[in-house]
């Protein structure tokens, strides 16, 4: 199957980080979207530098604005515009059936404004209104200065793509730029479903930058994910915040897979005094000082907090023991679990895998499907007692 189709399927939005008018005019890109999937497309001045300079295709257009009097300046942005028109009409019905979620294209703000919010506040208004379609998008970069423009924009009704983010902590500037202005369109009485924003969150740039500091360690190549992944987790934590229901009831929507939320939403929003999680799903909002650890309760300190104590020596006497499995349908021939037992193992005695589990003070304890089932049987028993014991069974 089509790898894009298949990232529909799973709830992703397959964008293009690519623009030529030969592109648009030969029928590809309409291909692209009736065929493979695409949902989206992006752009910036480079990518419009090397498709001008690539092909034949402006050369009339370049000569007629010439003969106008137009400057290098106002050339090249009359053919961007231009492109980008031609685009979000291809994508057009896609953004109509899709109720605005998808079918968006962007057009990048010049660079030399990226420090100058007046600047890049101006220059957005300019191109959303030269380029006149529901479907396209202004980036802006997520500068400091670029943080205000975008909560000016987005109030005033421009959808907005912020670009060259790295860092968690300038992603959750971001995050607040985006309610600051969708809560001023509130206030105004205007909708926010109308308003659609991306939040480009830089990956390979971050290992291309860390990896060569890193030698031989395992790391290399997995930074700029594990990055990515904590933007993740604060994008999902910013959900269940009182903010953003109250934007959300007003018509906002935000595009997401399917899941579960973070189960200490009630301790970041202020309803709750205090939660259990896990650590590895916490880092974030750890890192950015939202939460703060009171205890752990495993057995022994953790190797990564050895100066947190254990609820067991605060006086606590608690000790939780998590565990996962692999589960198939009833009845698998004796084969398959054998290839299956032998593989976990296997990663289980990996030397790489085990130094990510004890950093967290996992302990990796692999169990055959016999003992599996004897092991649940037995928790179950354990549980139905302690609740017993609470008076929520009889």
């Amino acid at each position: 199957m089509n790898p894009l189709l298949r990232l529909g399927e799973l709830g992703q939005s397959p964008w293009y980080d690519y623009i030529t008018r030969d592109l648009i005019a030969s029928g590809e890109l309409a291909r692209l979207i009736r065929d493979d999937g695409l949902r989206g497309m992006t752009s910036n001045p480079t990518i419009f530098e090397k498709a001008v300079a690539g092909s034949g295709s402006y050369d009339e257009d370049i000569r007629r604005l010439g003969r106008e009097g137009r400057s290098p300046g106002e050339i090249f942005e009359a053919l961007a515009v231009a492109d980008v028109r031609a685009a979000c009409d291809a994508f057009a019905e896609l953004h109509r059936c899709t109720g605005g979620l998808d079918g968006q294209v962007s057009l990048e703000v010049s660079p030399e404004v990226a420090n100058d919010t007046e600047a890049t506040i101006h220059e957005a208004h300019r191109l959303w209104a030269a380029v006149e379609r529901p479907n396209a998008m202004i980036k802006i970069p997520g500068t400091m200065a670029g943080l205000p423009a975008m909560t000016r924009c987005i109030a005033d009704g421009i959808s907005v793509n912020v670009t060259l983010l790295f860092s968690v902590e300038r992603y959750a500037a971001v995050i607040e730029a985006w309610l600051a202005g969708m809560e001023r369109r509130l206030e105004r009485g205007e909708p926010p479903g109308t308003v659609a924003s991306v939040a480009s969150f830089f990956v390979s740039r971050v290992d291309a930058k860390v990896d060569p500091l890193l030698d031989a360690s395992p790391l290399r190549g997995r930074i700029a994910i594990a990055n990515a992944a904590a933007a993740y987790r604060l994008f999902e934590w910013s959900l269940g915040t009182p903010r953003w229901d109250r934007l959300a009831k007003a018509g906002a929507v935000i595009v997401s897979y399917e899941g579960g939320r973070d189960q200490l939403l009630g301790v970041l929003n202020g309803t709750l005094d205090l939660g259990i999680g896990e650590l590895q799903e916490l880092s974030a909002q750890l890192e950015g000082g939202q939460l703060r650890l009171l205890a752990v309760l495993t057995r022994e300190r953790l190797p990564s907090h050895p100066e947190l104590a254990t609820a067991r020596e605060q006086g606590v006497d608690v000790v939780v023991t998590k565990f996962r499995g692999l589960a198939g349908p009833k009845g698998l021939p004796p084969a398959v679990l054998e290839a299956w037992e032998r593989g976990v193992r296997a990663v289980l005695a990996d030397p790489a895998y085990r130094r990510e589990y004890a950093r967290d003070g996992l302990v990796p304890a692999p169990m055959g499907a016999a003992e599996a089932r004897r092991f649940t049987v037995e928790f179950a028993g354990e549980v139905a007692e302690s609740l017993r014991a609470l008076g929520v069974l009889r």
